[in-house]
């Protein structure tokens, strides 16, 4: 993550969100979220297909990946249950995974297409929602999986569950890249 600070020092980011972005990428890809900023960096200006779909995919994981680790918190601390911890944490991540989604897809995409505040919300619920979903679709059943068959009964508090977790974050963030990849093709969504 001192890389991509660093990165962020030495050149500034055409877009402002993507100083949130990229450590968040950091936070649950680690080193190779590292690689792939360098490299997006170095392909600023001819970068690939792929690599466009894989920058946009961090850019969903991120708002993801913030509303779901503040709402894991949120459910433990609170103790919510909707006959099980696991059903409010649906329910309280999904939230506000896609509060902080559309955040940060509103402050990509108002600026590139020089939107006003409402139609620039109503372009990132556009670009935003299924990519989201997608994301959301893998880490639960991941969280489901983990919860219920590999630690049933683990608790937030255990570095296992965390590092479950991130696994779960990367397996959204693969899950929610073909969507990427199509709203990309489509033109719903921008090129970061």
């Amino acid at each position: 993550m001192c890389i991509i600070v660093l990165g962020f020092a030495a050149k500034r980011e055409q877009m402002a969100v993507m100083r949130f972005v990229w450590p968040i990428t950091a936070w649950y890809y680690g080193p190779f979220a590292v690689w792939a900023f360098l490299r997006n960096r170095a392909a600023r200006q001819n970068r690939s297909n792929s690599l466009e779909t894989f920058v946009s995919a961090t850019h969903c994981g991120a708002g993801c990946t913030l509303g779901d680790i503040i709402g894991e918190w949120a459910v433990y601390f609170a103790g919510w249950t909707l006959g099980r911890m696991l059903f409010a944490q649906y329910v309280v991540d999904f939230s506000l995974a896609y509060i902080f989604g559309i955040i940060f897809q509103y402050y990509a995409i108002a600026p590139m297409r020089g939107l006003g505040f409402r139609e620039g919300i109503l372009a990132a619920l556009k670009a935003d929602t299924l990519a989201l979903v997608t994301f959301e679709i893998g880490l639960f059943g991941w969280m489901a999986f983990f919860q219920l068959v590999l630690f049933p009964g683990i608790q937030t508090t255990n570095i296992v569950y965390w590092l479950m977790m991130q696994i779960g974050m990367i397996i959204g963030f693969w899950t929610s890249y073909p969507m990427n990849a199509l709203l990309l093709r489509l033109g719903i969504k921008e090129p970061m």
